[in-house]
Parts: C-alpha cells; sequence; structure tokens
C-alpha cells in the first residue's frame, strides 16, 4: 500500500512519487490551500493540496483528525522560509495526486498532544493514547533494550526456556493469583510470582546457563513501579561465583545504556547493606543525593531529654541526625509538612535544630529541643554532622526500622525540594545482607531476599545457632535510588535448605507438602549455582525518563489493578 513511512521522506526523494499510509495528525486551510501533516510510526510529513486540483482538493477538504488515508504525491523542497528543523521530513513536503479513505474515525476522547489529560481516561483509551510519538517512542526503547538483552546473553552462552505459567502456589513475600482448576474439581493452580523455583531445576537438569524475557504476577498493592503483571529478565547460571554473575550481569547494564542512551556508567561501586540502612537509611540508595545519616546514639545516651536517651539505651532503635546545608531558610510551616511526612512512617515526631551562629555555643541555635540538651551533647553533634551557619539538622530517634523508613524517606523530599539531587545516572550493586530479619510482631525470622538464598557459609549449623549474624550471598541493583534487579547465589543442599525452612517456621511436614519437589532435586546432584532478575518495566521506566512504569507497558492497570480498556477485571458466566 505504501513506498515510505512518512518519517523516512526526506530531501534524497524530492521529485519522486511517494505512497504514505496514517493518521491525519492535523489539518490546516491556508488561504485555499490545505496542508495535512500526516503521521506513522515513524513521524510526521506535510503533504499540500492545491485548489487546481479540484477533485482531491475536495476529499482533502472532508478529511478529519484521526482519519486513515492512503495518499500518492510528488515530493518537493519547501518554500523558503517555511522549513521546520524540527523534523526530519521538514524541508520537504509532498504534493498530494490521490487520496484514499481508507476509514473514516469519531472525534478522538483527547487531542494526542495534551498532556493534561488524566490517566483513566488515558488508558480507557490505550489504542488512541498508543498513537502519541512518546509511547511509541517509550515502547521502541523498550523494544531495543529487549532485543539488546536477547543479543548479549546469547553471545554469553546463556539458552532461553520458557517455564510454567499454571504452576503450584508457594509462600514467595506476595499473595498468588489463583486459576481454579476444572478437572480437579476443588484445586488450584497459580500464577508464578517468579520462575524461580523452576530455574534452580533447569541447573540442576545440567542446561548451565538460562535466561527468560518472564512474565510474573503478585497479587500485592500497587504503586508507579509495580504492576500485578510484569516483565523481568530471569537468569539463572551454574558454577559461577557472585562475583562472576554480578560482573556479567554489570556488562549488561552497562552495554544497554552505552548503547541505547549513550551514557558510560562507569563501574558499579558496592555497598554493604549495613552501610546502605546507616547512611541512607534505604537499602536502594540513591547517590545523587549528598544527604547523609549521621548516628549519634552515644552522644544522647546519657541526655536528660527522653526523647533521644531511651531508643539511644535500646539496642533496637537508633538516634540519628540528617544536616540540610542551608536548610535553617526553611520555614516553620515547611517542617510541619515534613513532620507529617515521616509520620507515614511510624515516626512520632521530627526534632530539629537551626543553626544561626555556631561561634555562639547553644546561644546561636535555635530550636526548642535545644534546652534538654547538654553543651557536650550538641558540640558533639554539631562536630559529627559537620554543620555551618545556616544549616538545620532533622533528628530520628525510634525503632531502627522507622527511623530508616522515615529519614530515609525525608532525605529523597529534602534532595528534590532543595536541588540536592543531581541530574544524571548513579548505580551501584547493595551487597553483604542479613539472611534474615526478626519480626517482632509475629516473633519469627523471615528471609530478607527468599528462601532459597545462600549463606555466605555453607554451614547448617552454624545458620540455626546464629541466623540473626549470618550474611547472605545476595546482592541488590540499583539505578538512582531505584531496585532494578535482585539475586543470590542459591542453596544447593538439601540440609541447608531444610535448616533455612525450619528457621522461617516452616516445618519439615508443609516443606514437604509445598517444596518436596525442590528438595529432592537437590539431593540428586543439585550444582552450585545462582541467578538474578532485572525489573525490565522498572528498567525502561528510567532510560525513558517516565515517572511510571505504565508508561513504558502497552496495556497497564491502574493503581487499583483495574483495566479501563476492557473494564477487567470482570464478572464470569456461572457456567
Amino acid at each position: 500500500m505504501r513506498t515510505h513511512y512518512c518519517g523516512q521522506v526526506t530531501e534524497s526523494l524530492t521529485g519522486q512519487i511517494v505512497h504514505v499510509c496514517g493518521w491525519v495528525h492535523r489539518r490546516r486551510d491556508h488561504g485555499g490551500v490545505i496542508f495535512i501533516d500526516l503521521r506513522d510510526r515513524e513521524g510526521l510529513l506535510q503533504i499540500v493540496f492545491d485548489p487546481d486540483a479540484a477533485e482531491v482538493f475536495a476529499q482533502a477538504e472532508r478529511l478529519r483528525s484521526e482519519y486513515v488515508v492512503r495518499i500518492s504525491g510528488k515530493v518537493r523542497p519547501r518554500p523558503a522560509g517555511t522549513e521546520n528543523a524540527n523534523l526530519p521530513t521538514g524541508r520537504i513536503e509532498v504534493l498530494g495526486q490521490q487520496i484514499e479513505l481508507l476509514n473514516k474515525a469519531e472525534t478522538p476522547p483527547f487531542q494526542l498532544d495534551d498532556d493534561s489529560v488524566g490517566e483513566e481516561t488515558r488508558l480507557k483509551y490505550r489504542y488512541v493514547d498508543l498513537r502519541r510519538p512518546l509511547m511509541q517512542q517509550n515502547l521502541r526503547l523498550r523494544h531495543d533494550v529487549i532485543r539488546r538483552i536477547r543479543n548479549y546473553m546469547d553471545a554469553q552462552g546463556f539458552i532461553d526456556v520458557e517455564t510454567p505459567i499454571l504452576t503450584r502456589a508457594t509462600p514467595e513475600g506476595a499473595r498468588d493469583y489463583l486459576v481454579p482448576s476444572r478437572t480437579h474439581p476443588g484445586r488450584f493452580f497459580a500464577l508464578p510470582q517468579s520462575p524461580q523455583l523452576f530455574k534452580q531445576l533447569l541447573m540442576v537438569g545440567g542446561l548451565d546457563r538460562y535466561y527468560q524475557i518472564a512474565r510474573c504476577f503478585r497479587d500485592e498493592d500497587l504503586r508507579a513501579d509495580r504492576q500485578p503483571e510484569f516483565t523481568q529478565l530471569d537468569v539463572e547460571t551454574s558454577f559461577l561465583t557472585m562475583e562472576q554473575i554480578m560482573a556479567m550481569i554489570e556488562g549488561l547494564v552497562r552495554e544497554l545504556f552505552l548503547e541505547v542512551l549513550k551514557v558510560d556508567l562507569g563501574t558499579l561501586p558496592h555497598m554493604s547493606y549495613a552501610d546502605a540502612m546507616g547512611r541512607f537509611g534505604s537499602d536502594k540508595p540513591d547517590l545523587r543525593n549528598p544527604l547523609e545519616l549521621v548516628e549519634i546514639k552515644d552522644l544522647v545516651a546519657d541526655s536528660e531529654f527522653k526523647v533521644f536517651a531511651a531508643p539511644a539505651q535500646d539496642p533496637k532503635c537508633r538516634v540519628t541526625a540528617l544536616r540540610v546545608p542551608g536548610g535553617s531558610k526553611i520555614s516553620r510551616s515547611e517542617i510541619d509538612a515534613y513532620t507529617a511526612l515521616v509520620g507515614q512512617f511510624g515516626a512520632r515526631g521530627l526534632a530539629w535544630i537551626k543553626i544561626n551562629d555556631k561561634a555562639k555555643g547553644r546561644d546561636g541555635l535555635q530550636s526548642p529541643i535545644v534546652k534538654n540538651l547538654s553543651d557536650a551533647a550538641l558540640n558533639g553533634i554539631l562536630e559529627r554532622t559537620g554543620a555551618q551557619d545556616g544549616d538545620l539538622i532533622f533528628f530520628g530517634a525510634d525503632k531502627f526500622k522507622v527511623v530508616c523508613d522515615g529519614l530515609g524517606a525525608l532525605r529523597i523530599k529534602l534532595g528534590a525540594d532543595l536541588g540536592f539531587t543531581a541530574p544524571g545516572w548513579a548505580a551501584l550493586w547493595v551487597v553483604d545482607w542479613p539472611m534474615f530479619e526478626k519480626d517482632d510482631k509475629e516473633d519469627r525470622w523471615v528471609a530478607l531476599h527468599h528462601p532459597f538464598t545462600a549463606p555466605k557459609v555453607f554451614d547448617a549449623q552454624a545458620v540455626e545457632n546464629d541466623p540473626g549474624g549470618v550474611l547472605s550471598q545476595g546482592y541488590d541493583l540499583v539505578l538512582n535510588g531505584i531496585e532494578i534487579g535482585g539475586g543470590s547465589v542459591r542453596i544447593h543442599r538439601a540440609d541447608i535448605q531444610q535448616s533455612v525452612f525450619r528457621l522461617l517456621g516452616i516445618s519439615d511436614e508443609e516443606a514437604q507438602e509445598k517444596f518436596g519437589f525442590l528438595l529432592e532435586a537437590l539431593r540428586f546432584g543439585a550444582p552450585p549455582h545462582g541467578g538474578i532478575a532485572l525489573g525490565l518495566d522498572r528498567l525502561v521506566m528510567l532510560m525513558t525518563g517516565a515517572s511510571s512504569i505504565r508508561e513504558v507497558i502497552a496495556f497497564p492497570k491502574t493503581q487499583t489493578a483495574h483495566d479501563p480498556l476492557t473494564n477487567a477485571p470482570g464478572t464470569v458466566d456461572t457456567r
């Protein structure tokens, strides 16, 4: 039907007849001459209709926005002074000689260049929304990323293997989506939260290097970087160390950024989990933001200010300071807003001190809490944080998680509000994760990654004797404060796997019922193995500069896991 895409008609075709197809992006009538901007996935092309060609001119007059047409005409230079340097086709136009109307269109629900359209409307009419150049660019970049991933994995000797979508429910951290079985009444399949167990079985099966662009499903509360169904690059290898796996995946990510965005991420630093939580209050720190938390428990442990002293004397708590350079200009109403922010994470307040004149000691400090702290404590806080005149210090004093979550979020918010967070890219590996953390509410251990992550020391007795002190061979890949990948070396011995299950409150009977096939496989010569999963939606979201993964998925759900386009989930006939 066509000889060229609209966006590919350039000066090299001057004088030639072209046949193009697409949507009417815009129609303009200028002094008896009609201009049509025709659009397809490759861009826009200006087509001119002269009234001297009465029949085709009359057809052009009847064209409306989003009509689908095929147009034939001669390529010619645009008149001097009318060129559009912003378009690849901006130096030429096509003199329309023939129009074939392929389909009419009703008035679209929104203009494609209207950025104020609500997301619910955009998703309801997603087929119109997808025509927007930005959406097309996002999906094409996604395609480019996946194409390059496949090339890289193939060059590294990996085999693409599909794993089941209908499987059995296993406790992996989120709720499963369940599918009733018609042939086995009362029994259910589960949609996979990840291909975790199957990719381990592939290693037992001797495939050595597996990868998959895998669809995964989790019934969990949604946000900007979560969807009930999502896509990940799933990788598993045998006979590679943790360092070798990380180096291989780092090579992939660096190549993607270099080839797709022309950005060199450089060698990625490694940071321990303890360091990340201590300095940034987060296991996925954004290193573009220079603000850091400073521990001050020792400075206030003997204070008469019980708000600080009580948590300072509790090993399950922390007391930290967050220095904000130039923060004394922050108003009281803004401080109240920041207090409300940390309150969302369980903090009971947000103490602060403004440094007006450091040389005057406590007289140069402004805060309701200054009178409750000794000179030694105040001087120690100022020295340790490096505070200067004009700065402000925020404090967190509570349970470890409350302080990390609250001040970690405050740090991110301040970085954005005050311009501390630099543009560009900052990636790192977070390593040396604890194997387990204690759930105080239920008084039980839970796995920080998942129950198949290997300890640094393969000793079942050591794992059971000191679960709180065991480090894992887990690793997370973080980019600009967002986790884009997580993996680990796996447990390849049945005795250690059973010890981990017992620590997590999974009895031998329950482990056999839910994971018996894995435990059995581990007894048949399972090799040392490990892998990683990269969140493709999150990665592409960051690479496109989008604010949500819904902007890089063709047909996403809303934050309530509803699809406005098909109105799913829907009812099903009783039969």
